[in-house]
């Protein structure tokens, strides 16, 4: 009579857990810092890729080309390529001047002053003007003025479209306009890599 009774009372028995133990918990962990890892690794390898492309980007020391043409863009700029142009890096200076509000500078002497709108107004618009005033004009050498962060796709966009020597004198942005000039950058970047693959 006692043997249903002893079946019963080993059926109902369940294993539990050792004192202490949640079941998963190790693999949770694991989970986790692995985790934290990879985000820590993706971040570092995106600040480095940031300051090697738009805050610490190559840049060349002037030198005696054939044109110096500004792009348009952040405060700074023109003043830098005026005194270039005057102190005799080059005879002609181009100035990028996409809308009504950005000036043209003064005569400078000795140097031929000219102001173009690009087609269409963006750094790619204004890589094609160098190329074709280059074919025009016979330039075999230009001294770019960019800001800073625009120095790595200004060059990527050149490289496409103009043959010739290729200088690089950028210009810091003010210190405010750091944050909206490397968003801006990476995604322009993304649109000349990806979308925009032709000069």
């Amino acid at each position: 009579m006692s043997a249903p009774v002893e079946r019963a009372y080993e059926g109902s028995a369940s294993p539990r857990p050792a004192t202490g133990t949640r079941p998963g918990g190790s693999a949770g962990r694991r989970r986790r810092t692995i985790v934290a890892v990879a985000l820590g690794v993706t971040s570092l390898l995106f600040l480095g890729a940031t300051g090697r492309l738009f805050v610490f980007p190559r840049r060349d020391e002037p030198a005696p080309v054939d044109a110096i043409v500004m792009f348009a863009g952040s405060p700074g700029r023109l003043e830098h390529a005026v005194a270039l142009a005057a102190a005799g890096y080059a005879p002609t200076l181009a100035v990028s001047v996409p809308t009504v509000d950005d000036p043209c500078p003064p005569p400078i002497p000795g140097v031929e002053v000219i102001c173009f709108a690009p087609d269409p107004l963006t750094t790619q618009g204004e890589s094609r003007w160098t190329a074709a005033a280059a074919a025009r004009y016979g330039w075999r050498s230009v001294l770019v003025i960019t800001s800073t962060s625009q120095t790595t796709r200004a060059r990527l966009r050149l490289a496409r479209c103009y043959p010739g020597q290729v200088l690089m004198s950028p210009v810091p942005p003010p210190r405010l306009m750091w944050p909206y000039m490397i968003a801006y950058e990476w995604a322009a970047m993304g649109k000349a890599l990806v979308v925009q693959r032709e000069c």
